[in-house]
């Protein structure tokens, strides 16, 4: 556990590199990182950082595959009193410039694999110093060693980050398809850490598998900071791949990893699943969306708890968790609150309701977020109150567990993405055929939500499937496309002329076999 209240992820690998220094800290690929060479590292990118005149409060992004730069890099931020914003590489160029444009941040870093497709990036960022992890660094980019070399004969700079102090700055899609950044203090990463050391009684001695990508931040927060809190060692892959994470989990012998359903999925329908050697394994956490049940007996039965964390990018994530214990007794819950964190099930005029009944599940602790960047109401209405406000449907048992029925909100979370729909209705709907559009989400046994498209052509208008689709190539991220695309006459709608979301659910599932539909399985 950290020492002191004002730790964060710098001082955490700092104080481990003084007592432990050849501790493995990280594994990635071939290479071992001990705590000594990551808190080298950590120093080397602070004392760059500085000397390219990042300070207290400037923005610090990141595009790239997992990487131990990138947990080095968010060390060094957290040193200096910056904002680090990891990027989501699966998203499109024009995605990744909305976001980069409204934090606007003081350096760019993009990995080799990113150099050159994603170089145009910098021209939105004037004043940014921009840097390219590659041999050859497209024009306008300085190259690694160049900006490492500015702080070569410089001292590391003195810590100047402090609890309250944003460290994170995740970008999440909202209800209006508009993308937030969620601020999340040094103080709610350093608490999450102690939820989550507290909820896999994390160890040192314990070999922790990250897959999920860093720019999610259950990727980032599960248990990849709390590790490097704990003096684990971390298994790091740049993405998930099913035999590489079968690998890992049997030859260095994992006893803690996050896998979300549709990794599981994945993996259950591998042919290793059924005589992989799991016996290192201590437990499983899951979360992202609604675990399907089929899903935690095939866990179970191979003989390993799977554990559903609960919570969101403005919780940290974690909100509420699953004891290993309750694991099978307790079955779909996703638990109690977590030690710093209260949880609260309200009806629709904010009053709490009585154990079964449904509600919106509201969070507050020193986990959650500060706000959304430069959003003022959006914020005031996500923690209203001073409970943050999550969008979720869910219902406490008679013996207080949470248990997650739905979501209040359009949010479509399909394997582990969140996608708003309305981001993709506006561009549909800018087709002048389009007279109508809604997007919404359908339980889907790989995915947990397929996004499906329900449009009502224009009079005299010509559009088909194909057509739907290829309108939001280079718009939209592929994982967001539609996975079916059904043609109505027109769309339920509110005297007022709203369409209504759970009016054309009904309707896609009451005419399921008879609308006319195109099939996308990219």
């Amino acid at each position: 556990m950290p020492e002191r209240a004002a730790m964060n992820p710098y001082d955490w690998i700092a104080g481990h590199a003084a007592r432990t220094p050849d501790k493995r800290a990280i594994r990635f690929g071939e290479v071992d990182w001990s705590y000594a060479a990551l808190a080298q590292e950590a120093a080397r990118l602070a004392t760059a950082l500085a000397a390219s005149g990042i300070q207290r409060g400037d923005r610090v992004a990141f595009l790239g595959l997992n990487s131990p730069r990138e947990i080095a890099l968010l060390a060094a931020c957290a040193h200096l009193g910056a904002l680090f914003m990891p990027i989501n590489w699966r998203l499109t160029a024009h995605e990744q410039r909305q976001m980069l444009g409204d934090c606007q941040p003081a350096l760019l870093m993009l990995d080799e694999l990113f150099s050159a497709s994603r170089a145009s990036l910098g021209t939105g960022l004037p004043d940014a110093t921009l840097v390219a992890l590659a041999s050859a660094p497209p024009p306008g980019w300085m190259a690694d060693d160049a900006f490492i070399a500015r702080g070569a004969d410089v001292a590391t700079p003195t810590g100047v980050g402090a609890p309250h102090d944003t460290l994170l700055l995740c970008y999440t899609s909202g209800s209006t398809g508009a993308p937030k950044g969620a601020m999340l203090s040094q103080e709610a990463v350093r608490i999450n850490a102690e939820h989550s050391i507290e909820l896999h009684a994390m160890r040192p001695d314990d070999v922790v598998l990250t897959t999920l990508p860093l720019f999610h931040v259950g990727g980032l927060n599960n248990q990849t900071t709390p590790a490097l809190c704990a003096g684990a060692t971390l298994v790091l892959h740049p993405k998930f791949d099913v035999d590489a994470t079968f690998d890992a989990i049997e030859r260095e012998r994992i006893t803690l990893t996050v896998l979300v359903p549709a990794q599981l999925t994945a993996m259950m329908a591998h042919p290793r699943w059924a005589d992989a050697d799991f016996t290192s394994l201590r437990m499983i956490s899951t979360g992202s969306t609604i675990v399907p049940e089929h899903l935690t007996r095939a866990v179970h039965a191979r003989g390993v708890p799977l554990v559903p964390i609960y919570g969101s990018t403005e919780t940290c994530p974690i909100a509420a968790c699953l004891a290993a214990t309750d694991a099978q007794r307790k079955a779909g819950s996703t638990g109690r609150a977590a030690r710093h964190c209260e949880l609260r099930i309200v009806d629709e005029f904010n009053a709490d309701v009585a154990p079964g009944a449904r509600g919106e599940v509201w969070v507050r602790g020193p986990n959650v977020m500060s706000g959304y960047w430069r959003q003022p109401e959006a914020s005031a209405a996500a923690l209203a109150g001073g409970w943050f406000h999550s969008g979720d449907l869910g219902h406490f048992d008679a013996e207080g567990y949470l248990w997650i029925d739905g979501r209040v909100k359009d949010m479509i979370i399909s394997g582990g993405e969140n996608i708003a729909p309305a981001e993709i209705e506006n561009v549909l709907l800018e087709c002048g055929d389009i007279a109508e559009a809604s997007v919404i989400g359908l339980p889907d046994a790989r995915w947990g939500e397929a996004v499906v498209a329900v449009v009502a052509a224009r009079a005299g208008g010509e559009i088909d499937g194909a057509r739907v689709l290829a309108l939001l190539d280079g718009r939209v991220a592929r994982y967001k496309h539609p996975k079916r695309v059904i043609f109505v006459t027109e769309l339920p709608k509110t005297a007022l002329g709203k369409v209504r979301k759970e009016d054309v659910r009904r309707l896609v599932a009451d005419q399921y076999d008879t609308i006319p539909t195109t099939e996308n399985t990219p």
